[in-house]
């Protein structure tokens, strides 16, 4: 079926579009765009009047847990909470059971999300075999089952010298590798962020400097082989100034956060909240600051979640027991909108954020209105007033710090490949 949406504010950072437009999407592509078009009466018309409509949304950090540990999530209920979010394109991370560090799993990922998914799934291998750290994954193997980028999330690589050789190896196969950068040492048995408030809740701290140190030694190795190199997940103002000193030297570096490091600080685990546990852990106040001087002057290229879905039974336990993670898929969107009423980003800024760089970094054909493109689109209402409720969640897993806060912004509209996935109208 056809689709017209009629009357929404376009905005395209890629095409550089700012205005409203009417929008034709015909067999799974943008037919036409244009002001005041007349709709096909074949097509369904989607009256758009105050809303917003982008790109579809690309969350290029998820873990779906799919094979093997789909108790916490799959790829059913993990593009669904996608979809109920706004994006329409994700990119899971392999630490699933097996890693997905072989052309099997990563073609079982692609075809389970073909089969079932409502949204995109792009699948990211594992650098080293099992994510070890010890010996390389076939790297050309997995981009050729369909693999976006590499990673052993969760996990960094921490042998220096398997880092350059990773990183020389996956620029050679044109694929991307994205760095969990975190000095093990320094973290140790940490279990948030390290000073006053890890004191006086007795609890070990993780130093910001475990973080800043992985950091500049990755992005020294992606100097030094000249190869291109993503971080993954940053969240303290020494990484950031570490990585904004690295562009301005010329090194292919980008970088994402997540909504959790611009939104809360390690106050947000007093009373020992077990959904407020995360790796990297929540930070201080001036870190979130430095996040979003960091969005805000292009240092940070994109914000993904890192939606790390865990059963109640990984959660509500003692916080030391408790898994690190919490889910995103559905509170990032109003969450990076208010970095927008904030006045720290403009929209198209975080439109930009949100979805044209991560498919540039990604390499994928996706982040763009343009006439010919398909159709991923997403149509956002603004102005909508919710409150996460874990019942109406979508997500198999409830584990999230903001369950019972006020949201402002949603998806209205999903749309991928020219099929309506999601509304909330």
């Amino acid at each position: 079926m056809n689709i017209f949406i009629k009357g929404g504010h376009v905005i395209d950072p890629s095409q550089n579009l700012d205005e409203k437009l009417d929008i034709l999407v015909a067999d799974g592509k943008i037919k036409e765009m244009g002001k005041k078009l007349t709709a096909p009466k074949d097509a369904e018309v989607i009256d758009a009047k105050g809303l917003l409509v982008t790109p579809g949304l690309i969350d290029m950090h998820v873990h779906l847990r799919d094979p093997g540990l789909e108790y916490k999530e799959d790829i059913v209920t993990g593009t669904r909470a996608a979809a109920a979010g706004g994006f329409t394109s994700v990119a899971c991370m392999p630490n699933t059971k097996p890693v997905n560090d072989n052309k099997a799993v990563a073609s079982y990922i692609i075809a389970k999300a073909k089969a079932e998914g409502l949204v995109n799934v792009f699948p990211v291998g594992a650098i080293t075999q099992g994510s070890k750290g010890e010996n390389l994954a076939e790297m050309g193997d997995l981009k050729e089952a369909g693999c976006v980028a590499v990673s052993d999330d969760g996990k960094p690589v921490s042998n220096p010298e398997l880092m350059r050789r990773a990183l020389e190896y996956a620029k050679g196969m044109e694929i991307i590798l994205i760095s969990h950068s975190e000095d093990l040492g320094l973290a140790a048995d940490g279990q948030m962020n390290d000073g006053f408030t890890a004191t006086e809740l007795g609890l070990k701290g993780i130093p910001w400097v475990a973080e800043d140190a992985a950091t500049a030694r990755d992005v020294f190795l992606a100097e030094f082989t000249n190869s291109p190199i993503h971080i993954a997940h940053v969240s303290t103002k020494g990484a950031v100034q570490i990585i904004r000193d690295a562009k301005a030297r010329g090194v292919k570096v980008t970088c994402e956060t997540a909504p959790h490091y611009f939104t809360l600080t390690e106050d947000a685990v007093r009373g020992y909240e077990t959904n407020a546990k995360m790796n990297p852990p929540l930070r201080t106040a001036e870190d979130v600051k430095a996040i979003k001087e960091g969005l805000s002057d292009g240092t940070i290229d994109a914000v993904a979640t890192d939606h790390a879905p865990h059963h109640l039974d990984e959660k509500d336990v003692e916080y030391t027991l408790a898994s690190n993670g919490i889910i995103g898929l559905e509170t990032s969107l109003p969450l990076s909108l208010a970095l927008v009423a904030d006045k720290n980003l403009t929209l198209p800024q975080l439109v930009q954020k949100m979805s044209c760089n991560p498919a540039r970094i990604l390499g994928i054909d996706r982040g763009a209105l343009a006439q010919g493109a398909v159709a991923d689109i997403t149509l956002i209402d603004p102005e909508a007033e919710w409150v996460v409720e874990a019942d109406k969640l979508e997500s198999k897993s409830k584990n999230s710090p903001f369950l019972g806060m006020k949201m402002k912004g949603r998806a209205a509209y999903t749309i991928v490949g020219g099929k309506v996935v999601y509304k909330n109208v």
